[in-house]
């Protein structure tokens, strides 16, 4: 995943898909969705459980950011290392970020032992993954813009033109404007906003 930090895209996913899979009796729910923190995470996590509220094992994995830091695998109670670690195992090798893959069981009454969970806990995920729609975003590099309400327009049409995303925006006389600027036209969004005389353009620490 740390690769990414040098690429000017990332892969990632806008809505989730739901595959299943079967295996002796046991039935598994794959679930991908997407993830933008920790706290959204556990929200979609809650809403899966209460859908789900007589399933044996909700186990999950997720990745949030670019920097490949931010993950996290349960086995929700499965023999350790048998579904977590499979399922973070397919995001990574989709090379995809901000993703969470819920693995819900349905217990069959056969115990499946511990490569057999491997297998279908990564199999399902693999399924999940297969049905979910990946697109490419830009990595953004954000940027703290101030200037004055008058030049409005000319901020705002560069903003647009080069896909930047507003993340912050205090309107007054004198306007201050946070946004992510795609990191392969940085210089050149950069460059074209301090042509507009008095703009202020300064990188977000």
């Amino acid at each position: 995943m740390t690769q990414q930090l040098q690429q000017d895209y990332y892969t990632t996913i806008e809505e989730g898909a739901t595959a299943e899979f079967r295996d002796r009796g046991s039935q598994f729910i794959g679930i991908t969705l997407p993830v933008s923190s920790v706290e959204d995470f556990k929200e979609k996590l809650a809403a899966i459980k209460k859908q789900h509220p007589k399933a044996a094992h909700h186990c999950f994995a997720y990745r949030i950011g670019l920097d490949g830091n931010l993950f996290r695998a349960s086995d929700d109670g499965e023999p350790s290392g048998s579904a977590g670690r499979p399922i973070l195992g397919q995001i990574d090798s989709h090379q995809v970020t901000n993703i969470l893959i819920v693995v819900v069981r349905y217990f069959g009454g056969t115990l499946l032992g511990v490569p057999g969970l491997i297998n279908a806990y990564k199999t399902t995920a693999s399924l999940a993954l297969q049905v979910t729609r990946f697109v490419q975003k830009p990595v953004l590099v954000n940027y703290t813009i101030q200037f004055d309400y008058t030049q409005m327009n000319d901020v705002m049409r560069i903003i647009k033109q080069y896909d930047c995303l507003v993340l912050r925006n205090e309107m007054q006389l004198f306007c201050v404007l946070e946004a992510g600027i795609p990191r392969n036209r940085k210089d050149e969004v950069v460059y074209m906003l301090k042509e507009i005389r008095g703009v202020e353009v300064t990188p977000v620490a």
